[in-house]
This record gives structure tokens, sequence and C-alpha cells, in this order.
């Protein structure tokens, strides 16, 4: 199998480089964290302008791109530079769900999504569900939403939120589910938002006889669901690539420069083989990421299967990079004024999106044995 990029992506992903080294200093870095979204306007637009969110959705949606390998190029080069843009939230998600779901009317709003001038967020997880993706208790009732959602990535600076709630079945059933649009300004909508580690904010949100607009088939939303989610768990796996990557370059340099004994540190044979070690369990990392972007489109027990190892190997592997790192960097590794401790507190914090270690380790198991 050939694992090379094809030219396309090849020019995208050069592209793309350039332009995030250029645009993430430490002086965006610093705007970024004290602004009300976590995030840059301006390279919000400029990821739109070079086509970046196109990249997202097939050709048929008004993209270019959509495939497995062009979610993991982007968002491997998201992480190399611990970027806080919400291209998970609005593409991959909310947009992704539009673009599965949507009639006509629906699916003219991803003309403004892929142009950067729309912003979604998915409103799913509840305080009681934690990563069960069938745990519901949002009612929808007479026409109007009623629940709560937690930890709603995105949820403060949306134009438009995809919240599901429960129209038919027990709390946990993964049937009668369904999806609604709602508008960040209707009537009963709440948000509280708050800055996240690591970069980003995320929101509570609480709806009150909120209208909204079904997207699909009502009771049927499981199933759009766990899709949206694999392919988001593709996302940050490949992001926490990304991040390994600038995190193991920042390390092997203040290696060589870091001086003791009147030698530089990096030449210590200890030091050297954990640097080894660390560059061992990337590379193992970025072959599951790879692994899992070529089987996005299997049969659900196969995709499922694949997204379960690769988030547990990555939740493993993001926490070996990060302590491994701050050891051989010392006190320096955590200061705010140094780029490691935004990139190790953003790599920790993978673990904690659609599922930790432990959550995809019992699913791996239970799915080997099915």
């Amino acid at each position: 199998m050939n694992f090379d990029l094809t030219e396309e992506r090849q020019m995208l992903q050069d592209g793309l480089r350039r332009f995030l080294r250029d645009q993430y200093t430490p002086d965006l870095l610093a705007q970024i964290e004290t602004s009300d979204t976590g995030t840059s306007p301006e390279v919000w637009a400029g990821l739109a302008n070079m086509g970046v969110i196109g990249a997202l959705f097939t050709e048929d949606q008004g993209g270019f791109g959509g495939a497995g390998f062009d979610i993991a190029l982007v968002a491997e080069e998201m992480g190399r530079v611990g970027a806080t843009d919400p291209l998970i939230d609005t593409g991959i998600l909310g947009g992704g769900l539009i673009a599965a779901l949507g009639d006509e009317g629906q699916q003219a709003m991803l003309d403004d999504i892929i142009a950067g001038t729309r912003q979604l967020a998915l409103a799913h997880g509840e305080p009681s569900s934690r990563y069960d993706l069938s745990r519901v208790e949002t009612t929808w009732a007479d026409g109007k939403l009623t629940g709560r959602k937690a930890v709603v990535v995105n949820g403060g600076a949306a134009d438009t939120l995809i919240v599901s709630a429960r129209t038919s079945g027990d709390v946990a059933d993964t049937d009668g589910i369904s999806l609604f649009i709602v508008a960040a300004d209707a009537p009963g909508l709440m948000r509280r938002s708050y800055p996240l580690t690591g970069g980003g904010h995320a929101a509570e949100i609480t709806l009150d006889n909120t209208p909204g607009t079904l997207l699909g088939t009502a009771g049927q939303g499981y199933a759009a669901l766990a899709a949206a989610h694999a392919r988001a768990t593709l996302a940050i796996s490949a992001e926490a690539v990304g991040l390994m990557d600038a995190v193991r370059t920042l390390t092997t340099d203040y290696l060589k420069t870091r001086k003791q004994f009147g030698q530089p540190i990096g030449k210590f044979q200890a030091l050297q083989h954990r640097m080894a070690d660390v560059l061992i369990e990337i590379e193992q990392a970025r072959s599951a990421v790879i692994n899992l972007a070529g089987h996005l489109d299997a049969d659900t027990q196969t995709r499922d299967t694949h997204v379960a190892a690769t988030k547990t190997l990555i939740g493993q592997v993001a926490r070996l990079v990060a302590e491994e790192s701050i050891q051989m960097h010392g006190g320096i590794g955590m200061t705010q004024e140094y780029a490691l401790g935004h990139l190790a507190k953003r790599l920790l914090m993978v673990d904690h999106r659609f599922g930790d270690t432990l959550y995809h380790m019992d699913k791996f198991i239970a799915l080997a044995v099915a």
C-alpha cells in the first residue's frame, strides 16, 4: 500500500504548514488565551480562504476532500502548532451531520460553513452521560427542546447548534435519538462559556422550551452521531500526532543546547535512550492514525474497532510524550512563556475528548470478542 500523499494533499500540507507557522506566534497564542472565544477570527478567515474547511467535505457537499486521509492531514498540521480553531466542531461534527442528514435547504448552510462565515457546535454530551453516545435525557415535546448540555466545545461562539434530544425510548437506548438545528439566539437557549485547559472554549447550555428544526429522520440520529464521532476521533488523534511531533522537536532542540558538566545534556546516553523510546511511540501512534483513516468507511464494527484501538494508543502515548518532555526540560517546560507548556496541556487534554483511554480499551475488548 502506498502511503505517499497525492499531489493535491502535498500542496495542501505545505501551504497549511506555512500559514500556521506564520500565524501562530507566541503573541497570537497569548491573545487567544485572553479572548472571549479562545480562537482568532483572522486565522479562521485565513483557513477558509485557503480551502482548509473545504478539505473536510466531499465534492458533492461543496468541498474537495472529505476522506479520512484529508481529515488526518489537516488535523495533524493544526496540532503541530497547538491550534485552537474549531475545525472539528464546525466542519466534522456540526457540518458533517448536516451534510449526512440535511434536506436541500439545510445543506445550503454548507456553503457558509466552508466559506468560514458560519460556525457550529454539537450539543450532545450531558452532565450525566460521560462518554456514552446513547445516553440522552434532553427531550423534545410540542415542537420545543428542554434539557441541559455539558462541555459543548465552541458552544459559546457558534452561530448554529446541532442539539440531540430523545423523542422516544429509554434514556440509554440507541433508538429514539433525534437531532435538531437550533439558532444560537433561539428563545429559551442559555449559554455559559468558559476556557478549556489547553486552549479553546466550551459552554454549558440550558434549553427551556427552545424551538428547533428536525435534522434527518426522527428517532434515527444515533448512527449519524456515531459516524461523526468516528471522524472526529480520527481528527483529534491526528492532531495529537502533530502535537507529539512538535513536543519532540522542542525537547530535542533543548537537549542540544542545555549544558551540564560542560557539554549538552543530549549527549548523555540515558536521555538519548528516553528520546528514542519517545520517537518509537510517536511512530506507532502515527501508524494507528493512518490505519484508522483507511478504515473510516468500513462496516460499523470494523470502524469502531479501529476507533477504539487508535484512541487507546493515542491516550497512552500522549501521556508518555508529555511527561517525558516536561521531565527532560525541567521547570522551564511548564512556564507560560515557553511553547511546551501550551502544547503539553493540549496534548494531555486529547485523552478527555470522545472517550478516554480506559473507555476505549473496554470498548475495544467488547468489540474484539463480539
